[in-house]
């Protein structure tokens, strides 16, 4: 074992290490789209125009997973509405009067919605036109839900002018409002992409800080009467609280989702302890495995019921990789490929070394360490690798570029959570895209809670690249991070986001990030809200925004903080912010 080392920086062992996991999710019935029928009654679809849709639809409507066919369309009965002779009825139309409806159907199923904390997914894969905006709805019982807008998206061979994504990460319901997402409505993008933590786990606010503040009518009771989430009933509770804001509801009312996960949808810090062939992570009962393996089941369980993903299952396969994949690809016409990864469900444990520069290189790592698990990396490398299109996006979940706290032999690399753990692994893919000259690379990156806008190079000055210590590499690529919804970040766990404290540490704390890491051209971390990114044929552009998340109003302070652009064919971070400020 190399120095420095201990056994929970070995890798995992051979064969399934998921099989704990694997029996857990056969006993769960997951939450697949339900298919429409054909009505044999109009009246499923009359509506009345005074009825509150609020009342019957508590979580209103959202989108997601799109295809050039077709998206996942998504819904929630309130529990007392339910009558198992009524059938739910769904259209879909060009317009919002719905006078050109070009899909409609019924859900009769009243037991599988029940079954599924009545929940239902629509899929309606095959049935729409590329690339096109659609106006959908759900009726019960005469109530229409509110409208949802929804888009396919082009053609593989399409050559659209653009594509636009609304990025977010990292929304904790106790340490913040959602306005971020009223101004997400807003925007006018193709998609909404969210990187994971749509939901934190806990509800006795252990995720925040010294300088978080209390919010009124964020409380939280997990009906286990646990501090952190405890089952399947705790994770249905806490997906249907977080869908019950407005904003939130408002965004995702108006855009297709494309989603993630990270770790809190499940666990903090979650990993794979192949000690017990389980799951672990910061939980009360973390180190019991036959009691993680369920829960990890039923996180999995509820996030499938309320999320419109488009995520493959199959259980019929031998493994947790053969059964589902998180990890998939969107393509955009020739304009854009997004690709997304699973970087919880394969993970080693965290190192326990000191992460100094000695620690942390890949020469201290053995072989079979990783993040993504073998199947899930060769598969990303050979995607971003084989890529056309002109734009090739990696939606990672953590930060990919190291980030280093200190100077030479002093240095820490602190975010062990993100690329800077699991150093070898980042190394192969990134001399893989390397050597194969991919264009225009980009990586969207949440997790750390700041707004990085940083270059990948093909290695980094020290040891955090090589055994020996290696000059600055080549530019391979950039990374955009989009900040925390509302999340603690490195200022607000030291009380210095506001007042005279945040003017003087704001620009200190990104100058010192910026002189430590020659790589990153950009950092901030006193700031909450959102980014958009946009793709065309001349330049990648990134606005980061941040948000007032103490004022739960449609009116609460935004503000450009800062904005870039990469010119098609030129790996350079030009600053534009002063285009976006008035």
């Amino acid at each position: 074992m190399p120095d420095g080392l201990n056994g929970r920086d070995e890798p995992g062992g051979r064969g399934d290490r998921h099989a704990e996991l694997l029996s857990a999710l056969d006993s769960h019935d997951l939450a697949l789209a339900l298919d429409p029928i054909e009505a044999s009654d109009a009246d499923a679809f009359t509506v009345d125009p005074d009825a509150d849709p609020d009342a019957t639809f508590p979580q209103s409507v959202a989108s997601g997973g799109p295809t050039p066919t077709g998206v996942i369309l998504w819904t929630r009965l309130a529990s007392d509405r339910i009558d198992p002779n009524q059938p739910l009825a769904v259209q879909v139309a060009t317009d919002s009067a719905f006078g050109d409806v070009v899909f409609d159907g019924v859900i009769t199923d009243d037991m599988r919605i029940r079954a599924h904390d009545n929940t239902v997914k629509v899929d309606l894969d095959g049935r729409l036109s590329p690339d096109t905006r659609y106006y959908y709805r759900f009726i019960y019982d005469g109530t229409a839900s509110r409208t949802g807008r929804c888009r396919t998206l082009p053609r593989s061979d399409a050559s659209p002018e653009s594509v636009s994504f609304a990025v977010l990460t990292c929304q904790n319901f106790l340490n913040g409002y959602f306005p971020a997402w009223h101004y997400v409505a807003e925007e006018d993008v193709d998609f909404v992409v969210h990187l994971g933590d749509f939901i934190y786990e806990s509800e006795d606010g252990a995720f925040k800080g010294l300088g978080s503040y209390e919010y009124p009518n964020r409380e939280k009771t997990l009906p286990s009467g646990h501090d952190r989430a405890w089952n399947l009933t705790d994770y249905r509770y806490l997906h249907r609280t977080y869908r019950s804001d407005a904003f939130l509801q408002e965004a995702l009312e108006t855009h297709t989702l494309i989603a993630g996960w990270d770790d809190h949808e499940m666990v903090n810090d979650l990993y794979w302890d192949h000690d017990t062939d389980a799951p672990a992570g910061d939980h009360p009962r973390g180190d019991d495995p036959e009691f993680m393996s369920e829960l990890v089941a039923d996180a999995m369980h509820a996030w499938w019921e309320y999320m419109p993903a488009r995520v493959e299952y199959d259980p019929a396969g031998e493994s947790l990789r053969e059964r589902m994949q998180l990890w998939r690809d969107f393509e955009f016409g020739d304009r854009c490929r997004l690709v997304m990864t699973d970087e919880r469900l394969f993970r080693d444990p965290p190192r326990e070394a000191i992460p100094t520069p000695d620690n942390v290189g890949p020469h201290r790592e053995p072989p079979g360490r990783t993040m993504l698990g073998a199947v899930q990396r060769e598969w990303l490398i050979d995607t971003i690798t084989s890529d056309d299109s002109q734009w090739t996006v990696w939606a990672d979940e953590v930060l990919t570029t190291p980030f280093r706290i200190g100077s030479g032999p002093l240095s820490l690399y602190p975010v062990q959570g993100g690329w800077d753990g699991y150093t070898r692994e980042r190394q192969r893919i990134t001399e893989a895209i390397a050597a194969a000259d991919v264009d225009n690379y980009v990586s969207l990156t949440g997790d750390m809670h700041c707004y990085v806008a940083a270059y990948q190079q093909s290695s980094y000055p020290g040891r955090v690249s090589g055994d020996a210590g290696v000059a600055q590499g080549e530019r391979i690529g950039v990374e955009f991070m989009t900040p925390a919804t509302t999340s603690l970040n490195v200022a607000e766990a030291l009380h210095l986001t506001r007042g005279w404290r945040g003017r003087i540490t704001e620009p200190l704390l990104s100058r010192l990030i910026e002189g430590m890491n020659p790589h990153i051209e950009f950092f901030d971390s006193h700031n909450w809200g959102y980014s958009v990114v946009e793709f065309d044929r001349d330049e990648c552009r990134y606005i980061g925004y941040a948000v007032d998340k103490t004022d739960n109003s449609s009116d609460a302070d935004r503000e450009v903080v800062v904005a870039y652009r990469v010119p098609d064919g030129d790996v350079t971070l030009e600053e534009i912010t002063d285009e976006y400020r008035d």
